[in-house]
Protein backbone atom coordinates (compact mmCIF):
# COMPACT_ATOMS: atom_id res chain seq x y z
CA UNK A 1 0.00 0.00 0.00
CA UNK A 2 1.06 3.71 -0.68
CA UNK A 3 2.83 5.89 2.22
CA UNK A 4 0.87 8.51 0.96
CA UNK A 5 -2.59 7.99 2.01
CA UNK A 6 -4.42 10.97 2.70
CA UNK A 7 -3.97 11.46 -1.48
CA UNK A 8 -5.57 8.04 -1.98
CA UNK A 9 -9.26 6.59 -2.36
CA UNK A 10 -11.71 6.41 -0.03
CA UNK A 11 -15.90 5.02 -0.13
CA UNK A 12 -18.09 7.38 1.46
CA UNK A 13 -20.64 5.39 3.47
CA UNK A 14 -23.35 8.08 3.86
CA UNK A 15 -23.38 9.33 0.46
CA UNK A 16 -22.25 6.21 -1.40
CA UNK A 17 -19.63 8.55 -3.33
CA UNK A 18 -15.11 8.16 -3.97
CA UNK A 19 -13.25 10.50 -2.53
CA UNK A 20 -9.67 11.22 -2.81
CA UNK A 21 -8.14 11.74 0.20
CA UNK A 22 -9.12 12.65 3.45
CA UNK A 23 -12.97 14.96 2.57
CA UNK A 24 -15.55 13.14 4.89
CA UNK A 25 -14.28 12.23 8.64
CA UNK A 26 -13.05 9.43 9.21
CA UNK A 27 -16.70 7.10 11.16
CA UNK A 28 -18.27 8.06 7.75
CA UNK A 29 -15.41 6.56 5.17
CA UNK A 30 -14.07 3.28 4.23
CA UNK A 31 -10.07 2.74 2.48
CA UNK A 32 -7.70 3.35 1.78
CA UNK A 33 -8.35 2.10 -1.23
CA UNK A 34 -5.01 2.25 -4.01
CA UNK A 35 -7.65 3.00 -7.09
CA UNK A 36 -11.20 4.84 -7.47
CA UNK A 37 -11.72 1.64 -9.29
CA UNK A 38 -11.22 0.17 -6.37
CA UNK A 39 -13.01 2.27 -4.27
CA UNK A 40 -16.15 2.05 -6.37
CA UNK A 41 -15.76 -1.71 -5.21
CA UNK A 42 -15.60 -1.05 -1.51
CA UNK A 43 -18.62 -2.60 -0.03
CA UNK A 44 -18.27 -5.37 -2.46
CA UNK A 45 -14.62 -5.88 -1.44
CA UNK A 46 -15.46 -5.59 2.60
CA UNK A 47 -18.70 -8.37 2.02
CA UNK A 48 -16.10 -10.77 0.61
CA UNK A 49 -13.27 -10.19 3.42
CA UNK A 50 -16.49 -10.48 6.37
CA UNK A 51 -17.31 -13.70 4.58
CA UNK A 52 -13.86 -14.85 4.40
CA UNK A 53 -12.95 -13.95 8.45
CA UNK A 54 -16.14 -15.65 9.54
CA UNK A 55 -15.37 -19.00 7.57
CA UNK A 56 -11.69 -18.61 9.33
CA UNK A 57 -13.23 -18.19 12.63
CA UNK A 58 -15.64 -21.05 12.16
CA UNK A 59 -12.79 -23.17 11.44
CA UNK A 60 -10.77 -22.55 14.01
CA UNK A 61 -13.35 -23.43 16.65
Amino acid sequence: MAEDVEHMFWYNLNTGEVEQGFVSPSVDRVGPFETRAEAERALEILRANSAKWAEEEAAED
